[in-house]
């Protein structure tokens, strides 16, 4: 993500393609099968365009906050794929409900939607325009079963293209937890220098672990509480400790 990261990188993202597919298609379920009879009160219209609109929404705020803070960045996508997961098993209700199981894994009709691949994105210089038109174009890739008319078709297509954005939404996690222990985010790096400018405005040692600058800090337990004593700055990714001295001999100034 880090190339396109930021405002706009998230038209890049097969996730945020995907999603906006299964947004699109699930607006268009709720108007055509839900009805004042098995949905009076609209509860069910509001619950599943909300969960659908929070898998794109958080996808796109998740990117664009990838510049300033990584673990941010995570929370968001987690939000993402627990919405989507949300309206996965609205569809699955909506099938028991009508004494139907979903299409098995292993079944032609789900062999044939896990094989359509997207495209990759080829964008101009006017990214909205064309990433819409992308997305449209992707979207017709699946026609034939989201355009049957038939709910129980669109149920399963839409159940399996939601386990499709989940899995891709579980591999930027990972993507975005490595990044994350190598180089932190905006935030996390301001946090770290505000710390060793703290640390050095009191004089302190150098970490004996790691030669950082350290901080005083005060116990909480162990064999001497309220006692102070040097700890890292770099903790917790570094646990180095000194004993606490008003004039340390090695220092950072």
């Amino acid at each position: 993500m880090g190339m396109f990261g930021g405002y706009g990188g998230y038209w890049w993202l097969d996730s945020f393609v995907m999603a906006e597919i299964v947004y699109l298609a699930t607006r268009r379920f709720c108007r055509s099968f839900l009805n004042r009879n098995n949905d009076p009160c609209g509860r069910q219209y509001d619950q599943m365009t909300q969960a659908t609109r929070s898998g794109c929404a958080n996808t796109v705020e998740g990117s664009a906050r990838n510049a300033t803070s990584r673990e941010t960045e995570m929370k968001l996508t987690d939000i993402a794929r627990a919405s989507l997961a949300e309206l996965h098993l609205d569809y699955v209700n909506w099938l028991l409900d009508k004494g139907l199981i979903p299409w098995a894994k292993d079944s032609a009709e789900a062999q044939a939607l896990y094989a359509v691949r997207l495209d990759r994105p080829a964008y101009g210089k006017d990214v909205v325009h064309d990433g819409c038109a992308h997305i449209l174009t992707q979207q017709k890739k699946f026609a034939q079963w989201l355009d049957s008319g038939d709910d129980t078709v669109i149920a399963n297509t839409l159940m399996i293209l939601i386990s499709r954005t989940i899995n891709m939404l579980n591999h930027q996690m990972e993507s975005q937890g490595e990044q994350f222990k190598e180089e932190g985010g905006f935030r996390e790096k301001l946090s770290e220098i505000r710390h060793e400018a703290m640390a050095r405005h009191e004089g302190a040692p150098a970490c004996p672990e790691c030669g950082a600058p350290m901080r005083k800090r005060t116990a909480k337990s162990g064999k001497h509480p309220g006692q102070p004593f040097w700890g890292c700055s770099k903790y917790p990714a570094c646990n180095g400790l000194r004993p606490f001295e008003e004039n340390p001999p090695e220092t950072n100034r």
